[in-house]
């Protein structure tokens, strides 16, 4: 029994509360994770964990030995990092993100990633909705918007810009919005994942301006928005990056020029650790170097100050 094996499997075990969430990170099966658990407990000689067809609950020696198990391993990764090779990036690399972003934002560039470093694959699940990183085995999440979780180890990597936009079709039979006024008379499109709800947000130099908005369609999905605007049922305030395709074709326009929607922060979160892989850490470079190139998603305001 390698007992360093079976102290980090215990470890994720308890953290994931679930042998199934440790299997799949781990690329192996949950018999095998099961397995190892039972060869600790046989070797200390006592049980570990309490066992049930719902969830995992440590014993008072379970709770005691997973404390010190976390200062063995987080010594023995010290130990390695001090004297040992800089670690090549390698290993399966598992990220979630927004369903929009993940489709126009990550996958475009995945390809240059795995150039770059072909030891490491990628499993992406792609959710408007947060996804718990230790219970669903993830390394790595990008989420647009303010982190609420201080568990989490957050690192800001872009900025989302957003604008208001709608099809030229709708305006057309509704009009063009002249002031943040005027839309109180138009159908507007909500995101409910945003916590702002039917309030909408805009940047003026005395500060952020709020509009309560209403329409006939709200959703939870990024994708939903831009099919809604795209077939002319209203106004949406979203990323520009949503629609930059249909802006060039010249399906949508962008109105309201002078009220910038507040801009929303993107980034990349993982699970706090003394240290973390590099596979981790190159992934979260590769997107900030991306984004600083793309206006879309990098902080164009200090863009416009440092090219002025």
């Amino acid at each position: 029994m390698d007992r360093l094996t079976c102290m980090k499997v215990f470890v994720r075990t308890v953290e994931a509360n679930s042998f199934s969430a440790v299997a799949r990170a781990m690329e192996t099966t949950q018999p095998t994770i099961s397995k190892q658990i039972a060869a600790l407990e046989e070797y200390l000689g006592v049980q570990l964990l309490l066992r049930s067809t719902r969830s995992l609950n440590l014993t008072d020696e379970g709770a005691r030995f997973y404390q010190h198990c976390q200062r063995v391993l987080e010594v023995v990764a010290e130990a390695e990092a001090s004297v040992g090779r800089p670690q090549k990036p390698s290993g399966l690399l598992r990220v979630s993100c927004p369903v929009s972003f993940g489709q126009f934002q990550i996958v475009p560039r995945l390809k240059d990633f795995l150039d770059r470093y072909p030891d490491i694959k990628i499993d992406l699940t792609m959710a408007d909705h947060f996804i718990d990183l230790v219970e669903e085995g993830v390394d790595l999440s990008i989420r647009i918007g303010n982190v609420q979780d201080t568990s989490l180890v957050s690192q800001q990597i872009g900025v989302t810009r957003r604008v208001t936009i709608g099809a030229v079709s709708y305006f057309e039979q509704a009009g063009e919005p002249q002031a943040l006024d005027d839309l109180i008379h138009h159908n507007c499109i909500v995101y409910t994942q945003l916590t702002t709800g039917n309030e909408w947000h805009f940047q003026k130099e005395q500060g952020v301006v709020r509009v309560s908005v209403n329409g006939n369609f709200k959703t939870n999905s990024s994708t939903a928005i831009r099919e809604a605007v795209l077939s002319g049922l209203g106004i949406a305030v979203s990323p520009i990056w949503l629609f930059t395709d249909a802006i060039d074709q010249g399906i949508l326009k962008v109105v309201l020029r002078d009220y910038q929607p507040t801009p929303l922060p993107i980034y990349a979160l993982h699970r706090r650790s003394r240290f973390h892989p590099a596979k981790v850490r190159c992934f979260i470079d590769f997107l900030a170097a991306e984004f600083k190139l793309d206006p879309c998603v990098s902080d164009y305001r200090q863009r416009s100050a440092h090219s002025s």
